[in-house]
């Protein structure tokens, strides 16, 4: 099985929105899809987790199947979104200085593509 890794740095809305659209589309043509939320993307998540968002249904699409494999703690902290993120019941990653490692998911033989 294929498989890939989508890190998400870019704190733009339309940018993440594309994040979750490529990992749905690569999880649909069978690969093995994660999806790792860093830097500035993290203020997104608690955006995106309001029903009021037009773009909640893809974000909960997304949640549901389990694509968001990881999300920084040390990021979440500086955005201010960390309590946000872990009501969430997201995954939280810090094995690397406080970030989640890319080498892990290498090691783990996943592509990594950034955002």
């Amino acid at each position: 099985m294929k498989k890939v890794v989508l890190f998400a740095f870019n704190g733009e809305l339309m940018c993440f929105i594309h994040v979750l659209l490529n990992a749905l589309e690569f999880k649909v043509r069978g690969y093995d899809a994660r999806i790792v939320v860093e830097g500035a993307a993290t203020k997104i998540l608690p955006e995106l987790a309001m029903e009021s968002n037009p773009m909640h249904a893809l974000y909960l699409k997304t949640k549901e199947q389990g694509l968001i494999d990881a999300v920084c703690r040390a990021c979440s902290a500086k955005m201010g979104v960390l309590r946000a993120v872990e009501a969430e019941g997201l995954p939280i990653a810090d094995e690397m200085s406080g970030h989640p490692a890319m080498a892990r998911y290498v090691d783990d033989g996943y592509e990594v593509i950034t955002f």
